[in-house]
This record gives C-alpha cells, structure tokens and sequence, in this order.
C-alpha cells in the first residue's frame, strides 16, 4: 500500500496538530482584536486600524462567537468597525470632488403620512414640511451632492451602476450600513456610514448634524476661502 499504518497515524496527527494550532491562533487573534477594539472604543483613538480591519474581516464569526458566550453586545463591536471604516476612508473621501459624490437616504426617515411617489430613481420628495428630508435635501444637493431616498438595496446598486460615483455616504441601521460598506468594498467605492438613532421601518431617526459632519468632509465652507 501506498501509505503504511504508521504513515496514515502520522499524517492524520499532523492534521490534527495543525487544526488544533489554527483553531488556538484564531481564538488568540479574536481576543487581541476584541481587546484593542476595547481599548479605542475607551480611548476614542483607533490603534493598527488596518491590522483591525483584517482582523475582523477574517475573525468575524470568531469574534461574535466570543461576544455571544460571554453574554457581550457584539452590535458595539459592529459600531466600532463602521467607526473604523470611515476613518480609514476619510482621506481618499475627502480628495473625491463632491460632485462624484453620493448621498442615499432611507425611505424610513420619510413621515408616514409621505405623499412622494416612487420613481425609477427613487422617491422624489415633495417638501411636503411632514419630516426634515426635503430640508436637508436642498442643503446637500446645494453643496453638490447627488441625493436619492433608496427604497433598498436593489435601488442602490442600480443607481451606482447608472452614476458610477466615485464615493458614497449611506444611512441606515447598524446591519444594513455594515452590509453596505461590504458592499462598496466590494465594488472599489469609498463608502461612508451613518447610523440612525433609531430602527425600524417606518419614521426612523437620524442625527443630522453626524451626516452633515462626513458630508462636509473635504468641502471648503464659502467664508473661508
């Protein structure tokens, strides 16, 4: 026979002793991982962002294992990277002109009593006055932006497709901003997150002020040229 008993017990140890050593390093990295991510979430400095981001890229079924074991929150964890994703992406974001820019908004901001109508294109508000979109519209599209108000995901993928924008701001809850900056990754977009304040489907929440913060990344204000 081509492979001995001895051989066979051999092989199959050193299977085992390799699948025993990986399984240890990965457990090792996902703690040194979730104890960095502690010590920026404390701190609010990012330390070995790229080292992080690989790290929980590769570790992240590792890593949410962990948090779930020990009873942990791992949506702070999923912040963290969102947080960490947009910094990494502040510097390419802000040399990308605006005008290659673009802003989606959730159709769950709009007011339940929203008359806009869907479009091809998305929903096209009316400034009715019922919610802030209409405002905040004419604010953002004033400094340059492309805006559309995604009913989903299909919709932004189509319109990415159409506009070919070089970079993106989304909004949504934590998982669906995760998913899209996976998303942009994927695509080679420079892709910036905003959470809401609030989840659901129907009149979510949004702090302003923390799109208008990435928004005007790189944008020279009128009365300080």
């Amino acid at each position: 026979m081509f492979f001995t008993a001895s051989l066979w017990n051999d092989l199959m140890m050193l299977i085992g002793e390799i699948t025993v050593f990986l399984i240890v390093g990965m457990l090792i990295g996902s703690v040194l991982v979730m104890i960095v991510a502690g010590l920026s979430i404390q701190s609010g400095q990012f330390y070995f962002p790229r080292l992080m981001k690989s790290g929980m890229v590769l570790l992240e079924g590792v890593i949410k294992g962990i948090c779930k074991f020990f009873g942990f929150d791992d949506a702070d964890l999923v912040q963290f990277s969102i947080k960490l994703q947009n910094m990494m992406n502040t510097k390419r974001f802000a040399e990308t002109p605006v005008e290659k820019r673009v802003i989606y908004l959730p159709q769950c901001l709009r007011s339940a009593q929203c008359p806009a109508h869907l479009t091809p294109e998305g929903l096209i508000c009316r400034r009715c006055g019922r919610c802030d979109i209409g405002r905040e519209i004419d604010a953002y599209e004033a400094m340059g932006y492309r805006v559309f108000i995604a009913p989903g995901s299909t919709l932004i993928k189509r319109m990415m497709k159409k506009y070919r924008p070089e970079a993106i701001v989304g909004i949504g809850c934590l998982m669906e901003i995760k998913e899209g900056l996976e998303l942009c990754d994927r695509a080679g977009v420079i892709g910036m997150g905003v959470v809401t304040l609030k989840d659901g489907c129907v009149e979510t929440v949004l702090n302003w002020d923390d799109l208008h913060e990435i928004a005007a990344i790189g944008i020279t204000a009128p009365d300080s040229q």
